[in-house]
């Protein structure tokens, strides 16, 4: 009777982990509805499972930032994340006010999102983000505020020294909106600058370049990509000047947030093993059909990522087949 009760009470401490002889049933908190990151779950959930009859994944709504503190509690025990703002939230720094220390992942890189900064072609002044951002009278747009992007924005402003307060002290113009009005903001010439971070190529991206107001797509410098690298645990990449013609003259060097899989520390070894196996396993084109941008991932660098520790199951699969020491 009481290893009854110990198992029952066992069994509720994991209310979304139902341990069966049979099967293991997991919650996967993702994106909105019809949105990228819902897309991709249901298509790996559906994959895990052709791969391993043992292990139901039932994929809920969700959203970036919020998803690291659902897993960090256990509501869900498995959740897409944005690498940066997941080891944000690690280490409990803004816009986190505690620390998630229960947070485990099965790697990253699986859809790279590039970091686009715009700026119009007709406007006189410095072509250089430094000089751009810290110029006087600026107009800028970026999405809604507390989002990836425009928590990006603020974190490079910062490291320069400026913030949307002292661009609106100086008469500059900051604006926040959903990504077609700041890029209608930016056609329209309300604002000169324009900052999204999008998956290639960007809808409002391609929309502009075909429009009538031109512009040029402008690079990170260094010390900016070695800052978000270093302080926020972001990543880098390239551009390629053939995503936008009419915007680009060559490859842009970018800063770049990327998916991973965040779990939380309860999850059993053997769970994790056998998900991060089936992701290795079919890399390349079966995860392009389920999602264009996870055509990149590459497990002999995923497991790389330092933002959270990898989970015990996940480094033993990636020991096995990705070339982990």
């Amino acid at each position: 009777m009481l290893t009854r009760r110990l198992l029952a009470g066992s069994t509720l401490a994991l209310p979304f982990i139902r341990t069966a002889a049979a099967q293991q049933s997991i919650e996967w908190v993702a994106g909105s509805l019809g949105g990228g990151w819902y897309t991709m779950a249901a298509g790996l959930a559906a994959l895990i499972k052709d791969e391993n009859a043992d292990i139901q994944i039932r994929v809920v709504p969700g959203g970036g930032l919020a998803n690291s503190t659902r897993v960090n509690r256990n509501q869900s025990p498995m959740g897409w994340g944005i690498d940066a703002f997941a080891a944000s939230a690690r280490k409990g720094e803004e816009p986190y006010t505690e620390k998630h220390e229960a947070l485990r992942c099965l790697g990253t890189g699986y859809s790279p999102t590039e970091h686009h900064f715009l700026r119009a072609t007709n406007v006189q002044g410095p072509e250089d983000m430094r000089g751009i951002l810290t110029r006087k009278g600026l107009k800028l747009a970026t999405p809604q505020r507390s989002s990836t992007d425009e928590m990006s924005v603020q974190r490079i402003l910062k490291f320069l020294g400026t913030s949307p307060e002292k661009i609106r002290a100086e008469g500059g113009r900051y604006l926040n909106g959903s990504y077609a009005d700041i890029g209608a903001a930016f056609s329209d010439g309300q604002v000169d600058y324009l900052y999204a971070c999008l998956a290639r190529p960007g809808a409002i991206f391609t929309e502009i370049a075909q429009g009538r107001r031109g512009g040029r797509m402008v690079e990170f410098p260094d010390d900016i990509r070695k800052h978000m690298i270093d302080r926020y645990a972001y990543a880098e990449g390239i551009l390629p000047a053939s995503t936008y013609p009419a915007l680009m003259t060559g490859d842009v060097k970018v800063t770049l947030m990327d998916s991973v899989i965040m779990v939380h520390e309860l999850m059993p070894e053997e769970i994790a093993y056998k998900i991060t196996r089936t992701l290795i396993r079919n890399k390349g084109q079966r995860l392009v059909t389920i999602h264009a941008s996870m055509g990149a991932w590459d497990p002999a660098t995923s497991w790389k990522y330092q933002g959270l520790p990898l989970h015990p199951g996940a480094a033993r699969a990636f020991k096995e087949l990705a070339g982990m020491p």
